[in-house]
């Protein structure tokens, strides 16, 4: 099967790409670049443009003929969807629509979309489960939740099934070493943790420090970016077996403070980094973490690296690769 990945020269896409390709999948990638590097795509065939590009998806799929989609392609910061709502509309929600309509004209019926706990807000109850009520508090969550609803509409009126993978932080990097966040284009926590401990920032930025939670900081479920990579295939694998159309929560099950991140990758990286306390940022639920058990039973999925191996990871990867995918 021939597989298309949006925005798959990013963080999440190119470790998604991998697993694919350790599958047996047939696999390119559609990419802008500004957020993704040509070097880790490796030799995959790499389209470079905009999924709101409706000239280019038409020769994309008229030359490559894609069977299935993973569509990672989106703007993805909280915050700045709140300054830039139309921006995130636009790539997010328009290019979502230019998507499905370019599957439905050359018959490509199967589509893993990467959606986010975003769309919950804060939660009434936790952990998260697939069935909780849905209130996002950021464009960000909007769009997302917006494109679960489109894909629920394109799979009624024009048979295109379609996994929604709502997934917590994404975070650490290759076990070897060989792909790992950029973060010139990242607003996530560990990350910019470890620019702090690099000393490449002078601090860290802790937002909000009076949250109704066990020390005042946000509580997040962090997820290796390996074990949400294999979700991606698993996913894949299922819906076109069952050609039938779902979503997933993908997450530990288990959250960690903000002030817990830090400490630990305090210990991790050896170094006592600055942090500043800020106050909150609009957009920001006070705590969430997932409920994983429908992926576990009906995906056969489950996390298997936590916290630690996480930090260890984005340590090992950041320190050794300054700028991007150049390494010291």
């Amino acid at each position: 099967m021939k597989v298309l990945v949006t925005g798959g020269a990013g963080y999440i896409g190119s470790h998604t790409t991998r697993e694919l390709i350790k599958a047996g999948y047939e696999t390119l990638v559609l990419d802008t670049l500004e957020a993704g590097s040509k070097q880790a795509v490796g030799n995959i065939p790499l389209w470079q443009g905009s999924i709101t590009d409706d000239e280019l998806l038409e020769r994309l799929f008229q030359q490559e003929k894609p069977e299935a989609v993973i569509h990672f392609a989106a703007l993805k910061a909280p915050g700045e969807s709140m300054k830039r709502p139309g921006d995130y509309f636009r790539t997010n929600v328009g290019g979502t629509v230019a998507l499905l309509d370019a599957m439905v004209r050359h018959h490509t019926r199967f589509i893993v979309f990467s959606s986010s706990c975003s769309i919950f807000g804060t939660p009434e109850h936790l952990p998260v489960s697939e069935d909780a009520p849905v209130h996002p508090e950021s464009v960000y969550g909007e769009t997302k939740l917006m494109g679960e609803t489109i894909l629920k509409w394109y799979d009624v009126t024009k048979g295109i099934r379609s996994s929604s993978l709502r997934y917590f932080n994404a975070a650490g990097a290759a076990l070897d070493n060989s792909l790992g966040e950029n973060w010139d284009h990242t607003h996530n926590l560990i990350p910019l943790v470890m620019k702090a401990a690099l000393g490449v920032a002078p601090s860290i930025g802790v937002f909000g420090t009076d949250y109704p939670t066990r020390d005042g900081t946000a509580i997040r479920d962090y997820i290796h970016v390996v074990d949400l990579a294999t979700a991606h295939v698993k996913a894949l694998e299922q819906l076109t077996r069952e050609d039938r159309s779902t979503a997933y929560n993908l997450g530990t099950g288990t959250g960690y403070s903000v002030q817990e991140v830090v400490t630990a990758a305090k210990r991790v990286s050896g170094v006592d980094f600055k942090v500043e306390y800020q106050p909150r940022r609009p957009g920001d639920p006070a705590a969430i973490w997932a409920d994983c058990s429908k992926a576990e039973r009906e995906l056969g999925w489950k996390a298997q690296y936590g916290l630690d191996t996480i930090l260890e990871t984005a340590w090992r990867w950041h320190s050794t690769h300054l700028a991007s995918f150049e390494s010291l």
